[in-house]
């Protein structure tokens, strides 16, 4: 951890005592940052354990294979000219014996670009920059890197601009797209990320957001209508993530484009609609099953006989439970955990699959395990309220029908008494599962304790992904007392279950009397 260093090299430089000397002027400005006979790019291999590239700002180039017991210096190998600052060295993911190393003659006033690449631990380097521009006085290279997901794609910044090859160097391609003409001095690919990171001098950083569309775009058919690229992976993150699909159409799709994701056993946990564009699309999961169903509340409310005529509700054939801090949690579905997916993409009647993966966020620590046993949780109370809801939307439509006939039946009072009484056995039901309060659509209302609805949507809050000044424990597993409040709640949707089933079977002939509809159980 850096408690304690050992020396693993010997002097590496070419030992000159002549390029050792003050910066001279009338002010020494000796502070290191320009001294000679130094290692300026280390690189250990992810390939081979042991296996380190060091090269120095006088040209030399070396490698060890036993983590530094002994080096090899391969310096003549390169048939480069003496004195340059060998900048960086890219050790292959691909092979042990391959590597990219960048060496900058500017300050001795040569400022065309060198890289070269070896596969063989250094016993002979090809140059594989020739291609790249040669006569601005800002093209020589300061940094290369390869792509650990592809083969052969390589990135290069220079002393103004940026590039990529995808065939090891020989071909070159520009790509700024709002990177500004600055020095290039780093580049980074993280391989579960698939994204590159530039670091400019003085410009500060950039992100290449999911550079798929790159690595993979040789692989699109010339003659392709449309193209579904291989998606990177997404990323569970604490109680969010998302995951990435990208796509090419030709020509304007005429219809929305769908995406199904499918979990490990092929069930569809989520089916996402979207209007395509001709050219690139992007569609993007947050990592969210599909959500519980939402209340439809078709009746006048209890306490405002004229909320219809309100703004909001104009137009309007229904309106939701509205209460504070649920918006949200009404909405969301249960958080997916890592694990292997598919994405089935249609698009103007073509159906594309993709595999892909769900990874887990470095500096998320609850283990699959747990992770699981939340989603489960989750997904049970999801549908405990959809279950209720479905009641509730069933019971509003039928006492609306009842509004409606009422309104017909004016001056009829034995038509109205019984459309009263029905209307009260339909309402008796459907106050089982949500509170007469929660019908006015008004979250002004804190009057009385919540029935299986809110209570529902409360633990669903505190299990998920959290709602109103509730965290959420999507990242936990499930307490015991949260096991012992859904039994709790379930028992009261239990009795609200079999007074809806008691309802159906024994009223809703008489219903459909009164009415003329032709509601089925």
């Amino acid at each position: 951890g850096g408690q304690s260093w050992s020396v693993i090299s010997p002097d590496l430089s070419t030992k000159d005592p002549s390029r050792i000397v003050s910066s001279g002027g009338i002010v020494g400005d000796n502070l290191g940052q320009f001294a000679g006979e130094v290692v300026f790019a280390i690189a250990p291999s992810k390939l081979t354990r042991g296996l380190i590239w060091a090269g120095t700002n006088d040209g030399k180039v070396w490698y060890t294979r036993d983590g530094g017991a002994t080096w090899n210096d391969v310096t003549k190998n390169l048939g480069a000219k003496p004195w340059g600052t060998v900048r960086e060295i890219w050790p292959s993911a691909f092979d042990a014996g391959t590597a990219y190393l960048v060496m900058d003659y500017h300050l001795m006033d040569d400022r065309h670009p060198y890289i070269f690449k070896t596969t063989d631990y250094g016993k002979s380097w090809t140059k594989i920059s020739d291609a790249l521009p040669q006569d601005h006085p800002l093209d020589y290279v300061m940094s290369v890197a390869e792509n650990p997901n592809r083969k052969g794609m390589l990135f290069a910044g220079t002393g103004h601009a940026f590039y990529y090859s995808m065939d090891d160097g020989a071909h070159w391609t520009h790509f700024q797209n709002g990177l500004p003409a600055s020095p290039v001095s780093w580049i980074q690919v993280p391989k579960d990320w698939h994204d590159g990171v530039v670091s400019t001098y003085g410009r500060g950083v950039y992100i290449m957001h999911d550079i798929t569309t790159l690595e993979q775009q040789d692989q699109v058919p010339a003659d392709a209508e449309a193209y579904f690229y291989a998606p990177r992976p997404g990323f569970r993150m604490a109680r969010s993530g998302s995951a990435e699909f990208r796509f090419m159409t030709r020509n304007a799709p005429r219809d929305s484009a769908e995406l199904q994701i499918a979990d490990a056993s092929g069930a569809v946990v989520r089916t996402m609609k979207q209007a395509a564009r001709r050219g690139e699309n992007q569609i993007t999961w947050d990592l969210q099953y599909d959500g519980p169903a939402q209340p439809e509340l078709r009746t006048a409310a209890p306490d405002n006989p004229h909320i219809w005529d309100e703004p909001r509700f104009a137009g309007k054939d229904t309106r939701p439970v509205t209460h504070w801090g649920i918006e949200g949690t009404q909405r969301q579905g249960p958080l997916a955990v890592p694990g292997h997916y598919t994405a089935k993409l249609t698009v103007d009647g073509k159906t594309f699959t993709r595999p892909f993966e769900v990874l887990t966020d470095p500096k998320l620590t609850t283990s699959q395990a747990d992770l699981e046993a939340s989603l489960q949780m989750q997904i049970h109370v999801r549908d405990d309220i959809t279950a209720t809801v479905k009641m509730i939307n069933r019971l509003e439509v039928m006492r609306h029908a009842l509004e409606v006939e009422a309104g017909k039946a004016k001056g009829d009072d034995a038509r109205l008494k019984a459309i009263s009484a029905m209307n009260d056995k339909l309402m008796k039901v459907e106050l089982m599962l949500i509170t007469r309060e929660n019908l006015n659509s008004d979250d002004k209302w804190f009057v009385t304790a919540d029935k299986v609805y809110m209570n529902l949507i409360w633990l669903y809050a505190e299990t998920g992904l959290g709602g109103g000044d509730v965290a959420g424990g999507a990242n936990y597993k499930p307490t015991n007392t949260t096991h012992e409040v859904l039994q709790m709640i379930e028992t009261d949707l239990n009795a609200g279950k079999k007074a809806y089933d008691d309802l159906m079977k024994n009223d809703l002939g008489d219903f459909n009397k009164l009415t003329g509809a032709k509601i089925i159980p």
